[in-house]
């Protein structure tokens, strides 16, 4: 017999996979906390790589910055999973009706040399620094899969992956560390017009601050840590752009790199 988990799961991934905007759960299956908000992204997750989408290869934290938090109206981050067969490198190239609402966002990137497993003594920003192999610029792309996110509320967007369709992960930089993480600048061009800029502080005081939330949010509800080789993107330091078929657009982090998508 299936779990609740697992037929909540069943119900978003029909819709997810069949671009139909994701309704209300029934009541007898909406989480009714974040860990059991989780528990469904779990098992969605697994029916996902089933089902095509390749195998999690990454994480993404969303709502880490004031702008984020207001445009989505909740009040603290939320954490999904990236899929290897939606990830592109240096430059990107989508179709527009492979989405319901198609956007992107600026983030800043890492990948781990080092897991961060569940513990007991909570993560600090210093004491995740050492696990981070590499830095990049991430451009996260998003769907807006959903009738309305409002009136579904955090716990169901974030079963399903809190909006996350994929990414486009810049050069990765191994020499980071003379950087100050925290005052880097995020830029977003669409069709060459600079759209949205951004502070990498607005990421929770410091872009580290979300890796090591994100660390112990895994132990907080159950989740199996990060391991070496997967990658973070930690949140996006401007408000989501929505884009159309016919759309070029770029982003740019100061000191990482670019990154760019074509929308056909």
């Amino acid at each position: 017999m299936q779990t609740r988990a697992q037929l909540a799961a069943g119900l978003i991934m029909q819709q997810r996979l069949s671009l139909t905007p994701i309704t209300h759960l029934p009541s007898d299956l909406v989480p009714n906390d974040m860990t059991e908000c989780y528990e469904i992204q779990t098992a969605l997750n697994s029916l996902l790589t089933a089902n095509g989408q390749g195998a999690v290869v990454g994480h993404k934290i969303g709502c880490t910055t004031p702008v984020m938090q207001a445009f989505v109206n909740i009040d603290h981050p939320a954490t999904g999973r990236v899929f290897d067969k939606t990830v592109m490198h240096k430059h990107g190239r989508v179709l527009r009706s492979s989405f319901v609402k198609i956007g992107i966002e600026c983030e800043i990137a890492v990948r781990l040399a080092h897991d961060l497993l569940p513990r007991a003594m909570p993560y600090t920003r210093e004491s995740v620094e050492d696990a981070v192999g590499e830095v990049m610029v991430g451009m996260e792309l998003v769907d807006e899969r959903y009738t309305d996110y409002r009136a579904l509320g955090v716990r169901t967007l974030a079963a399903d992956d809190f909006y996350n369709a994929g990414c486009v992960l810049g050069d990765p930089m191994t020499n980071w560390r003379h950087l100050d993480l925290a005052a880097l600048t995020g830029r977003t061009w669409i069709n060459d017009v600079e759209v949205a800029s951004g502070m990498s502080s607005l990421v929770m005081g410091h872009p580290l601050n979300a890796l090591a939330w994100l660390a112990n949010a895994h132990g907080e509800h159950g989740l199996p840590g990060i391991r070496a080789g997967e990658f973070v993107l930690l949140g996006s330091v401007v408000q989501t752009q929505w884009l159309n078929a016919g759309d070029k657009v770029r982003i740019e982090v100061s000191e990482l790199g670019q990154a760019s998508l074509d929308v056909d």
